[in-house]
């Protein structure tokens, strides 16, 4: 088959880095964490992969003979965004950091974000929780019809609309215009994102139709060069949107982990000579960014569930990395993304795995698909191919 399949378990961090403290995530470790709080966790397929040789994990168990190699990955690009850690396990080192507004958006800014759009006013303009904005002021821009806007310790500006108040077409005409003529040069947020939701005063609920939209990146990805080099390039989920559609063959579009895992699966049974890059967000945005521990686990055992289902489909010929792109500790005091190491586990099929160490950038798994697909590249990192 000859396909590299790449699934990024948004938000599944593994331990502090370094310099966590400059981000106050002192501590924060999201596997850990949970399985403390749980009192163990229950994943037996990610435990014969060799999740539990990366770091003690309560519940998993290291493995004398671990079904894939395992590690873990040092993020150098500064921040913790969804954006910076796609790109670095895309090879890049994103030299400057997103700005953010922690205290929300300047009023300077609204105001050509307002001229830009042509609408009449916004709500809120302040750093919160997406479930819960929508709670207090879902109301609100129901009968005024202004869109709520609100960020985080991330780089986003995002926008909550009813889809029957403002529809799903318009909202997205809103995020496009902001990302054109809005959030440009020092303002250029990492992502603005289109945060849909439906429902009556007291059960107001987020809908799957949410849309990113990111920046193209500084220079050429793995993506990119695989597609210069008649590389077939799929991504599924939001890996589209995080890499603004460069260097993307076939953009698989999703709604779910569930509706992602089919898609890998799909392409693992009739695709060949492809790179296949994933990302399955609902523990980010579910579970990591509701501080709900439990919720998070259930969502790993059931891509845990899915694991022999996914491996059944590969040969010897092909390679899967399972890895993430920064951490989210639904244990943590905030809602906010992790400065976290992510795991790293590197399956192929009838070898035994081995200790593939601290890696000393995500960049190694841009390198590692290179390697694989021989092509030459200007792309940070190290290869673990054949380690």
């Amino acid at each position: 088959m000859n396909n590299f399949f790449i699934i990024v378990l948004d938000g599944i961090g593994i331990g502090e880095l370094p310099d966590a403290k400059n981000y106050s995530d002192q501590g924060s470790n999201t596997i850990g964490n949970m399985a403390n709080r749980l009192g163990g966790l229950n994943l037996p397929n990610l435990e014969q992969f060799g999740l539990g040789n990366i770091i003690p994990i309560l519940g998993i168990k290291a493995q004398e003979q671990p079904l894939a190699s395992y590690g873990k990955l040092t993020e150098i690009s500064p921040g913790k965004d969804s954006t910076t850690g796609h790109w670095e396990l895309g090879g890049l080192k994103v030299e400057i950091e997103f700005p953010f507004y922690p205290d929300g958006f300047p009023q300077e800014l609204i105001n050509r974000f307002l001229n830009a759009t042509g609408l009449k006013g916004v709500l809120g303009n302040y750093a919160a929780s997406g479930t819960e904005i929508i709670k207090d002021l879902g109301a609100e821009h129901v009968r005024t019809g202004y869109p709520i806007v609100y960020t985080s310790a991330d780089s986003v500006f995002q926008i909550a609309v009813h889809e029957e108040v403002i529809p799903i077409n318009k909202l997205y005409e809103i995020c496009t215009i902001a990302r054109e003529k809005v959030l440009i040069g020092k303002d250029a947020v990492g992502r603005i994102i289109a945060r849909p939701f439906i429902g009556k005063e007291g059960n107001f609920i987020r809908t799957t139709n949410r849309k990113d939209f990111s920046l193209d990146p500084p220079s050429p990805t793995i993506l990119d060069y695989c597609l210069n080099e008649g590389i077939e390039t799929y991504a599924i989920g939001k890996v589209n949107d995080l890499f603004n559609y460069q260097g993307i063959k076939h953009k698989l579009k999703t709604k779910s982990n569930q509706e992602g895992i089919e898609k890998i699966i799909e392409t693992a049974k009739n695709v060949k000579e492809s790179f296949i890059f994933t990302n399955l967000v609902d523990f980010d945005v579910y579970y990591g960014h509701r501080n709900d521990p439990e919720g998070l686990h259930n969502a790993l055992k059931e891509f845990d569930t899915r694991l022999p289902e996914i491996v059944n489909y590969l040969d010897e010929t092909d390679r899967l990395i399972i890895t993430a792109d920064h951490g989210n500790d639904p244990t943590d005091i905030s809602t906010d993304h992790t400065r976290e190491y992510v795991p790293l586990l590197y399956y192929r099929k009838n070898i035994q795995g081995k200790d593939l160490g601290t890696r000393k950038t995500f960049s190694d798994v841009a390198q590692t698909v290179a390697h694989y697909f021989k092509i030459n590249n200007d792309l940070k990192g190290t290869s673990f191919l054949n380690e």
